[in-house]
């Protein structure tokens, strides 16, 4: 289970965008968080992904509680969450290619030898060419840089899948390539998928349930 229990967080202790939140994902299971701009759902998948600390509450992956916030939690927390943001170039390397891209997780955690079979299941996964891997993220588009993410997302195959708004900037055949890859890695994979966007009719198609978070209501109800 990956659990959010009473969590409140933000950017400002005065005024948290997240108050008291509790959410539970199962293995295997699709959870869709559904809200406008602005109403703390970005900030909840962040914290659900130990990228930002909270200031109250707890997360709890596996059983186990979260022992610390990006670099100083434990690697086996970090390696067991994936994330995919909005904005690709915002959370790509401009220097790398997207083959190293890809591979930027397998060698930071000492598995270079995973490195070339890894990369080149997932980029005939997320539809790459080998010559769109040799480019670096300028020399793409969005669409492209975003299919080299979500193989960075899935490349240490984790067991829970966050997708901050993964399709937003996508037209409409990107964005059901992408969803095609996550469903069939789900699906191989027993992984959880806690999906955040303001696109009801996908998340209601894509997922199992989902909370529909309104401006700044802190409570999500099942809908």
């Amino acid at each position: 289970m990956l659990e959010l229990d009473s969590i409140t967080a933000g950017y400002d202790r005065r005024r948290p965008v997240v108050r008291d939140v509790s959410l539970t994902l199962a293995p295997g299971e699709a959870v869709g968080l559904l809200g406008p701009s602005g109403c703390g759902k970005s900030t909840l998948a962040r914290v659900a992904a130990l990228l930002h600390r909270p200031y109250a509450g707890r997360v709890v992956i596996d059983g186990e509680p979260a022992r610390g916030w990006r670099h100083t939690a434990p690697r086996a927390q970090r390696t067991a969450i994936g994330v995919v943001f909005q904005q690709p170039r915002m959370s790509a390397d401009p220097r790398l290619s997207l083959r190293d891209l890809i591979a930027e997780p397998l060698r930071a955690t000492g598995r270079r030898d995973e490195t070339g079979p890894r990369v080149a299941e997932l980029a005939d996964a997320v539809g790459l060419t080998g010559e769109l891997l040799a480019r670096r993220p300028h020399a793409v588009s969005d669409g492209q840089l975003q299919r080299a993410c979500l193989a960075r997302a899935l490349v240490l195959r984790p067991r829970w899948l966050i997708c901050d708004e993964m399709t937003a900037m996508l037209d409409a055949s990107t964005t059901a390539a992408l969803v095609a890859v996550v469903e069939e890695y789900r699906r191989r994979e027993g992984a959880g998928l806690l999906a955040v966007g303001h696109d009801r009719v996908l998340l209601e198609r894509w997922c199992d349930r989902t909370l529909h978070w309104s401006t700044p209501a802190p409570d999500p109800a099942a809908v």
